[in-house]
């Protein structure tokens, strides 16, 4: 007999409480084969049913149709002694394949439900880490400049909310920006200064050079002018 795994733990669960059971009162059947035949037409119409005892869950159908079937490989029954002696004790002759019950369509139905429920359903768990001197706490190789990135590009995102600066005084704090570091990208001098992208890029435009290719693509340098006075000044 085939049958769905959930009656399978069903029959064997029943089956194991019942024989631990020390009540003295019979307990109530596992499960029952109902067998009904049509008078008229005895050959043709036999079907067999199967009702369930006490389940552990509602949902769970209670009745479902066995239908018989000759078509499968041929087996045997074997047993086997305590001394090692095996012996036939007969032949399968049909194949029962149990499917819900018309009469089930609306309970088998909820224990769909409950399982899409369940499997949907995250579980959360809580993990103590043994080895707590912080080496789980250090970024993974490359994941610095990532972080710092998505840093930046959230200040990016935010740039109506940025308050221009006088011009002025945007300037000399690029020039102190500059003292610093010679190359900057757009994104860093965004984060540096939190000014809008537009206002720094028409500074940059006058101050300084953009790198297209070579060791700092993609960066900012001051003009050789503009280096030449910083460096008079500082001197």
């Amino acid at each position: 007999m085939k049958c769905p795994p959930i009656v399978s733990r069903s029959l064997q669960t029943s089956s194991s409480s019942s024989s631990s059971s020390s009540s003295p009162e019979p307990s109530l059947p596992i499960a029952k084969v109902v067998l009904s035949v049509d008078p008229l037409h005895p050959a043709d119409a036999t079907q067999f049913t199967m009702e369930l005892g006490a389940t552990e869950n509602d949902n769970l159908p209670k009745i479902f149709k066995m239908e018989m079937s000759t078509d499968f490989v041929p087996m045997s029954v074997f047993s086997e002694s305590s001394k090692g002696n095996q012996t036939v004790e007969g032949k399968i002759l049909h194949k029962f394949d149990m499917k819900p019950h018309d009469n089930n369509i609306e309970s088998y139905g909820k224990l769909f439900r409950e399982r899409t429920k369940q499997s949907m359903t995250r579980t959360r768990q809580i993990k103590v880490i043994d080895n707590d001197n912080g080496s789980y706490m250090w970024p993974m190789p490359g994941m610095t400049n990532f972080a710092s990135d998505k840093k930046m590009a959230t200040k990016k995102g935010s740039d109506m909310k940025r308050t221009r600066r006088d011009r002025g005084e945007m300037e000399e704090i690029m020039f102190k920006l500059f003292e610093r570091q010679s190359n900057w990208s757009l994104r860093q001098l965004i984060y540096e200064t939190d000014q809008p992208e537009q206002f720094l890029k028409d500074i940059l435009k006058d101050l300084c050079i953009y790198n297209n290719k070579g060791a700092n693509q993609g960066t900012y340098e001051l003009k050789p002018e503009y280096r030449k006075s910083i460096g008079d000044t500082t001197s």
